[in-house]
């Protein structure tokens, strides 16, 4: 990791737009492991970072272990680490995470990056050997980055984190979900409580059974997955119909259409998916690294 990485404004990149933008560039690595270091950037850095993982292959070898094959999926969207049997993605690193990224000139083979985990914070050092393509990796990285930094100022860094956003009301659906059938169980318990007490209160012979189809409201019980029951209440009404669901447009649980997360309208978000692409803001606006250059374009718009 000695030469510097010079990036000149019109360097021509070995990948279409559209390979990356619409699709991805897979590469296929051994996968030496990842390490926390103290630093977002630095040769000295990444260079502890692969001697540390690399001593400790060498243990794992000497035990009889083999280093794991990978795939790297490379896209405006991210470096994936996969499985390259099963396709399992065993990492997700997003690209304005990484800061850091950088060939080994003193052997080709190894190349690694550095990226900030969404869980922790902290910052790991992903160390890969390539036999081939390590060089050309790094590039793609780059190219990637480049363009993602790119798409994020057009669309005015507005949605790109709106799918984290709904990933979040779904999981407050399913609390709810939760919190809606203990409920259910307490009514089902009280209703119990009080055929019992009904019972011992009435003298012998004179209790009328509570008809099941109503609960202790008076309501005809309702379940969201049986048909709608035409038998009207004990009021004489008859329970309000079920909406039909609509099958014209293929929408998600909020109403919203499937979109790009590159492409949407520009629009204002609550204050917690906001602060994460200020994140997403400040990650770019850090650049990455190629071997000891910043790498990054102009300075980020302030409609952002």
């Amino acid at each position: 990791m000695n030469r510097a990485f010079s990036r000149k404004k019109d360097k021509t990149w070995m990948h279409t737009p559209e390979a990356l933008s619409k699709h991805y560039i897979p590469y296929n690595a051994k996968f030496l492991g990842s390490t926390e270091v103290e630093q977002p950037k630095g040769t000295e850095v990444v260079r502890d970072a692969v001697r540390k993982l690399k001593f400790a292959r060498h243990i794992k070898k000497s035990e009889g272990q083999k280093t794991p094959k990978v795939e790297l999926q490379i896209s405006i969207y991210g470096v994936k680490i996969l499985d390259p049997k099963t396709k399992e993605v065993q990492h997700n690193c997003q690209l304005h995470r990484i800061s850091f990224c950088a060939d080994d000139k003193t052997d080709k083979r190894i190349f690694t990056f550095i990226c900030k985990d969404s869980e922790s914070n902290k910052h790991l050092c992903y160390v890969f050997d390539s036999e081939k393509c390590a060089e050309e990796i790094t590039l793609t990285i780059g190219q990637a980055f480049d363009l993602a930094y790119r798409k994020f100022l057009e669309s005015g860094g507005k949605d790109v984190e709106t799918r984290k956003q709904i990933a979040g009301l779904q999981k407050r659906i399913q609390e709810l979900e939760t919190e809606n059938t203990e409920l259910k169980n307490k009514v089902q318990d009280l209703e119990n409580q009080l055929r019992i007490r009904q019972v011992h209160a009435s003298p012998a012979g004179s209790v009328t059974p509570k008809s099941p189809s109503t609960d202790i409201f008076d309501m005809v019980p309702f379940s969201p997955i049986s048909p709608q029951s035409s038998t009207p209440t004990r009021n004489g009404t008859q329970p309000p119909p079920v909406p039909s669901r609509s099958t014209e447009i293929k929408r998600d649980l909020f109403g919203a259409e499937p979109f790009d997360p590159f492409s949407c309208g520009a629009g204002d978000f609550p204050p917690d998916i906001q602060s994460k692409l200020d994140e997403m803001q400040e990650g770019f606006k850090m650049g990455l690294t190629l071997e000891g250059t910043v790498f990054c374009l102009d300075p980020l718009d302030s409609r952002c």
